[in-house]
């Protein structure tokens, strides 16, 4: 089974799909005269803004909600496989993926504002298999995406999140005397696996008691929790590289030397700290990857655009802070492995943490080094709160799929059935291996890339109006307000009953 998982994620995550990430941002880049530049300053005034209603979340809600998908186990354990498969190099093109991403992030998430709907509840929803259906006009392609997000966010990927919680949990009660010894056996079977088994329930019901109060309690949750643990986080990065000042420019040189092959020791790696650095990108800041949009649609603004702009602030958030953050103190600690062709079983070309396999351990293992103690603890929780908002954002995205496959009708079985499962799942990724998780996690990313990246490079060109719309009438002294009619944009049924 393992092999066969294997198999689906090398072929799902193929080079073509490496190059069409790069490729997507780089043509709306140029499309968008590079509006995460031109931008950046509106992007943030937009981000601290807005207001929300019975049916939407204010933008920063939104923002919220989505950087709680963003912001996850890719920012740290993620980081920390791109450098150990793809050397410190992987990190330059994280950034590369995350500048172009910005972009990608703008035309998907607009998108999904103006061919939002409305559901049964009276609550906004929307995400790429609303804008599929309405400007495309293929059910069946959309229909493809929602039941493809359902499994993905529902089943493959939340294990990812849940596995990493377990694994970082039991690293820190291995090194203390709480838990007695972790090498023996519990209830009939490994000390620690039924440790992680233990984690898993325990972060299963704590879940179950936000995602049973609705999209308003996900919102209102991520609002509270998102913005502090980001920046507890990034504190300790900065603290950690102050103490580490005299080894940050040999640092940069390493990252900058080996990202173009030119590393005495990761020179070779170059192929791979491109596809390591774009494919671990993607799944941290999920620009391209179609889970931003559904948070996107949930917002109360006037122009799609505008929360457009807000979610390409988001993917600067999540790469060039947090992601970065956690290579930081990595590489600044030198506290991390860099494998060879050979893979974890053979020698490495670089051996900084003997014994450790790629993961959480690398970062909690640097922060350890400075701060002995509770370097550990620290990295456990901030990676307990990382996951576990990341989860919820997934049940949202799932259950919004749900709500589409189901004509926007409230049917409580099927949300029973999702939950549940979603819960079991937790469960079950919490206690497996970790390489078993991140390859069902990186099957479900890649299958929603696959199908949303093709999607919006045909769909962009309402999102592309919408951007000079915005921007023609904010130069003229406006609060733009969207108007497709008079845009030419059609299939907006929602946006016309509320303008009339």
């Amino acid at each position: 089974m393992e092999s066969f998982i294997n198999a689906i994620d090398s072929l799902i995550w193929s080079r073509p799909l490496v190059a069409l990430c790069l490729g997507a941002g780089l043509y709306f880049s140029f499309r968008t005269r590079f509006m995460q530049i031109r931008e950046f300053v509106e992007m943030f005034r937009l981000t601290v803004k807005g207001e929300k209603s019975a049916a939407g979340v204010s933008s920063f809600q939104a923002l919220a909600m989505s950087l709680s998908g963003r912001i996850g186990i890719g920012n740290i354990a993620g980081v920390a496989t791109a450098i150990a498969f793809g050397g410190p190099g992987s990190i330059f093109w994280m950034w590369v993926m995350g500048f172009l991403g910005a972009s990608t992030s703008y035309v998907e998430s607009t998108l999904a504002q103006i061919y939002k709907v409305k559901d049964a509840d009276g609550r906004y929803r929307g995400g790429p298999a609303y804008y599929i259906e309405k400007a495309m006009g293929l059910k069946w392609y959309a229909m493809a995406f929602a039941i493809a997000t359902i499994i993905a966010a529902g089943f493959l990927m939340p294990g990812v999140q849940a596995n990493a919680i377990a694994d970082s949990a039991a690293n820190v009660c291995a090194g203390s005397h709480l838990c007695g010894a972790m090498d023996g056996t519990w209830l009939g079977m490994p000390a620690r696996d039924a440790f992680k088994l233990g984690v898993g329930l325990l972060v299963a019901v704590l879940l179950a008691g936000i995602i049973f109060g609705g999209v308003k309690r996900i919102a209102n949750f991520a609002e509270v929790v998102v913005p502090f643990m980001a920046a507890g986080f990034i504190l300790m990065a900065l603290t950690i590289m102050v103490l580490n000042a005299g080894k940050v420019p040999a640092m940069f040189a390493t990252i900058f030397s080996s990202a173009f092959g030119s590393h005495a020791a990761f020179g070779a790696m170059f192929g791979l700290a491109v596809e390591w650095g774009v494919k671990r990108g993607i799944y941290a800041n999920e620009a391209g990857q179609g889970t931003g949009p559904h948070a996107a649609a949930a917002a109360e603004v006037s122009h799609p655009a505008k929360q457009g702009l807000v979610q390409a602030f988001a993917i600067y958030f999540d790469t060039m802070l947090v992601c970065t953050s956690t290579a930081f103190l990595i590489l600044a600690t030198g506290k991390y492995n860099v494998y060879s062709a050979g893979g974890p079983s053979a020698p490495p070309i670089y051996g900084g943490l003997p014994g450790v396999g790629e993961g959480p351990g690398y970062a909690q293992a640097a922060v350890e080094s400075v701060l002995p103690g509770w370097g550990a603890s620290f990295v456990a929780i901030a990676l307990f709160f990382f996951a576990f908002t990341t989860i919820m954002a997934y049940y949202y995205m799932a259950e919004t799929n749900l709500s589409y496959v189901n004509g926007d009708r409230h049917r409580p079985l099927p949300v029973l059935m999702l939950r549940l499962g979603l819960m079991a799942m937790i469960v079950f990724g919490a206690y497996r291996n970790a390489s078993q998780a991140w390859a069902l996690g990186d099957i479900g990313v890649g299958l929603m890339a696959w199908l949303n990246i093709v999607a919006i490079l045909i769909l962009h060109k309402p999102a592309m109006i919408a951007l000079k719309d915005y921007e023609t009438q904010r130069k003229a002294g406006k609060n733009p307000v969207f108007d497709p009619e008079a845009l030419g944009i059609r299939n907006t049924t929602l946006w016309k009953r509320d303008d009339a």
